[in-house]
């Protein structure tokens, strides 16, 4: 099977693993993440296939939707994968990057690194930035029932990864509690330079937030 027909396969068991999932984390943010992941390996020295496997497959089971089991995700590509018949140093390397892409909160460091790892991790991160990010943020915290934004509750800077996890905070937070760090944890130049923009995107849009808050 080559790269094309084994890109193909996988998408094709992401959408319908996918279908009905939670609009942030749906078949379309999948795409994203693949496509931009896709435009900054054009500057990296890459190994293309883990790039867009890693890409098609990082949210193939998150654990936000699966009781918090870091687990499923990298079990479930790795039997998906097996059928496809790639390299064993091929599905471990996915594998690890579904096991480390993920925003732990602030105090945690991230245990495994690869130029792969790299591109996939900026990509996704793009994601959550921006006129997009903005919008898959208020979408989770619609799912999850939250407050949009309550100033008597202020955002929590020094999260470990399980009070990150368990956090029920109002949806607002969630920019200084993550999305504002992001751009300063881009690893790659090409997802550096893209986060600039969408960053100061949301700067814009938080300052007239809290201008409409109180009827300005």
């Amino acid at each position: 099977m080559n790269h094309v027909e084994v890109i193909e396969f996988t998408t094709d068991f992401v959408r319908k693993t996918l279908h009905g999932a939670e609009g942030g984390h749906d078949w379309w943010h999948i795409y994203r993440v693949w496509k931009t992941a896709r435009k900054i390996a054009e500057t990296e020295e890459v190994d293309l296939l883990v790039v867009e496997l890693g890409a098609l497959m990082h949210d193939i089971a998150d654990s936000k939707f699966h009781g918090g089991d870091e687990s499923i995700g990298p079990q479930m590509a790795g039997e998906f994968l097996k059928t496809l018949n790639l390299p064993e140093e091929t599905i471990v390397h996915v594998q690890e990057i579904i096991r480390h892409i993920s925003f732990k909160g602030g105090k945690e460091t991230q245990q495994f690194k690869s130029p792969e790892l790299d591109v996939v991790q900026d990509a996704d991160r793009l994601d959550a930035l921006g006129a997009i990010g903005i919008a898959r943020t208020f979408n989770y915290g619609g799912h999850r029932n939250r407050e949009i934004y309550n100033p008597e509750i202020k955002p929590d800077m020094n999260m470990n990864k399980d009070a990150y996890k368990n956090s029920t905070a109002p949806t607002l937070n969630h920019f200084y509690e993550k999305l504002l760090l992001l751009k300063d944890r881009m690893n790659t130049k090409t997802g550096k330079e893209m986060a600039m923009r969408r960053h100061n995107f949301m700067l814009t849009y938080l300052e007239e937030f809290y201008k409409e808050w109180v009827g300005r």
